[in-house]
């Protein structure tokens, strides 16, 4: 791990060395397979699909081995933690996202407050109707809802369901297997896993997803993703930086900026050296949280 004070190695050196931790990162364990086979096992007696994706990152947190797994089958988008979000980039990620193979609708939800929940549960009892017209059978619609992990699935199913069914959390790996949950209106809802994919081909995928808590912490270290959250948000949302941590300027330096957030917040340690791992968690958790401001890292091209 690249100490922070070492400051000729971390200038201009810093993205290259983290690309290579990336790269050589075993991101498909055991759980993940299962979390795959689960799918496919169950996915012949679901009737739709809810993606959920994060709507910050609304590129690397659309899993591309989901697409593979539920090709044929009806679904829906939802952009959760919206409210974490660019406004204006969400809308143009939901008209851009509605053109997708199979996509019934796209829908942007603020989880924590649960707007939208009805707009959503509307959208699946207009499904119900349809295969009630097309199927001699009648029964309750089934749901699958899929994502990476830590997105959002648990929070959305509590909110569908009207109680804490799932459980919750901030770090990812909170779903360890499959739950059938029944809504107030009898529809049959199956939870599953988060699931990664076996090999980011782009770096800056496991970075956004690192970010935003999709990947644990201590996989990458948090000085070392608190650095490049820094320069990705110097370089395109410098002002809420400035805001936030009360910085006059921005310095093209990372390293820097990392060291006048420290001292700003006064994270100083014995003989005046910057705790990086202090600052590198402050930052991390303040745009999870939305303090640093509403901000989307993937906008719409």
């Amino acid at each position: 791990m690249i100490t922070m004070h070492t400051r000729d190695l971390v200038k201009g050196m810093h993205f290259t060395y983290i690309k290579g931790m990336i790269d050589n990162i075993n991101w498909y364990p055991g759980h993940m397979k299962k979390t795959r086979e689960l799918i496919q096992d169950n996915l012949k007696a679901v009737d739709i699909v809810i993606e959920i994706v994060d709507s910050r990152i609304p590129v690397s947190s659309r899993n591309p081995i989901i697409d593979e797994i539920i090709s044929g089958k009806p679904r829906i988008i939802v952009l959760g933690k919206a409210d974490l979000a660019d406004a204006a980039e969400t809308e143009a990620w939901s008209e851009k996202l509605s053109g997708g193979k199979g996509v019934r609708r796209v829908m942007a939800l603020n989880l924590q407050s649960g707007e939208n929940i009805k707009k959503l549960l509307k959208a699946l009892e207009t499904e119900q109707q349809k295969r009630n017209e097309e199927r001699s059978v009648k029964r309750p619609l089934r749901i699958m809802i899929v994502g990476v992990p830590n997105v959002g699935k648990s929070s959305l199913i509590n909110r569908l369901t009207g109680k804490r069914s799932a459980k919750t959390g901030d770090k990812p790996g909170v779903t360890k297997g499959k739950q059938w949950l029944t809504l107030s209106n009898g529809m049959q809802l199956l939870d599953t896993p988060g699931i990664l994919w076996p090999k980011f081909e782009d770096p800056n995928v496991g970075l956004n997803l690192a970010f935003c808590g999709s990947i644990k912490d201590d996989i990458l270290g948090v000085q070392d993703l608190g650095f490049e959250l820094i320069r990705v948000l110097g370089e395109n949302y410098p002002d809420l930086l400035k805001e936030r941590y009360k910085l006059d300027e921005l310095s093209e330096e990372t390293i820097e900026n990392m060291d006048n957030i420290a001292r700003k917040r006064g994270f100083i340690m014995s003989g005046g050296r910057i705790d990086y791992e202090r600052t590198g968690r402050t930052v991390l958790d303040e745009f999870r949280g939305g303090k640093i401001g509403r901000i989307t890292l993937e906008k719409v091209k």
